[in-house]
């Protein structure tokens, strides 16, 4: 049984393994921000700002995204690890490299979700909706957003999403899937969960500007606060009274928000100059 095989692996000391997949997936995560900061240098537009082309976005996307979230979903990767290092003690069905198409699956869903967004983002971009600029209802838009995600925070679907996030055990119980394919299905699985649980704070991210590392950061630490902390119901409402201040202060007071660039400042002409300079270069590479 499986949960006899889960027992088993918590009974155990913990092994040196453990210690080597955290560093890996620290050291990943650490990877995606330095290449992240290296791709959106002077790319923060604020809100509204231009995603480029498909291609440049999925892949900042990714990078995004691993060095987001790596360090929040370590114990679901260390548990699943573990299980799968005490199968082979057992002489059990258990392939070498399972832990990684898991974290590749995990990826697959964030992927897809980047995917959706991008879409909606230039669907709305297209429409050209004078109402919705920066100088008519643009702040309140993005303020609306983010206040949307403090709601969202406190409802019953949050709830359950969260709580497969932060129960390691109790997803792989009821998810458990032997192989390669049974791998990328959690890992899918885990991701579909993680994207349940987290994809109103990614709006706020696009709310308050996508291409910035220092918004990046601050959402990537909301998300590691209410997934790891052991108060869940004050890490999710910290979360939520957070959000509720910056959506207001983003819709009433926006040039005294730390760190939000103004569209129609000075500093964004220069970003989005810098942006598409960026871009040329990233696709003449390309071309090449």
């Amino acid at each position: 049984m499986l949960s006899q095989r889960i027992n088993g692996v918590f009974a155990s000391p913990l092994e040196r393994s453990r210690l080597a997949l955290v560093g890996t997936l620290l050291a990943l995560a650490a990877v995606g921000w330095a290449l992240t900061g290296d791709r959106m240098a002077g790319m923060d537009g604020g809100p509204g700002t231009d995603l480029g082309s498909l291609g440049f976005y999925v892949t900042a996307w990714v990078v995004m995204m691993s060095a987001m979230m790596f360090p929040s979903i370590a114990p679901m990767v260390i548990v699943y690890n573990r299980i799968h290092t005490r199968l082979r003690e057992r002489d059990r069905f258990a392939p070498i490299g399972a832990t990684a198409v898991f974290v590749g699956g995990y990826l697959i869903s964030w992927t897809a979700f980047g995917l959706f967004a991008y879409a909606l983002f230039n669907l709305v971009k297209s429409l050209s909706i004078d109402s919705l600029s920066w100088d008519e209802g643009g702040k309140f838009l993005a303020g609306g957003v983010i206040l949307a995600a403090a709601v969202y925070q406190l409802t019953p679907a949050k709830d359950v999403c969260l709580s497969k996030c932060r129960s390691p055990l109790s997803f792989l119980m009821g998810y458990w899937r032997d192989g390669y394919g049974g791998a990328l299905q959690m890992g899918i699985a885990h991701g579909g969960w993680c994207v349940g649980c987290c994809w109103a704070l990614m709006a706020a991210l696009f709310a308050v500007g996508v291409m910035s590392v220092g918004w990046m950061l601050f959402v990537a630490a909301l998300i590691a606060t209410e997934k790891m902390l052991p108060w869940k119901e004050v890490a999710n409402r910290s979360v939520a009274l957070l959000l509720v201040v910056l959506g207001l202060a983003v819709a009433f007071a926006p040039e005294r928000v730390p760190g939000l660039t103004i569209p129609s400042s000075m500093g964004m002409h220069r970003s989005m100059q810098m942006n598409g300079s960026m871009r040329d270069d990233s696709t003449k590479q390309m071309d090449r």
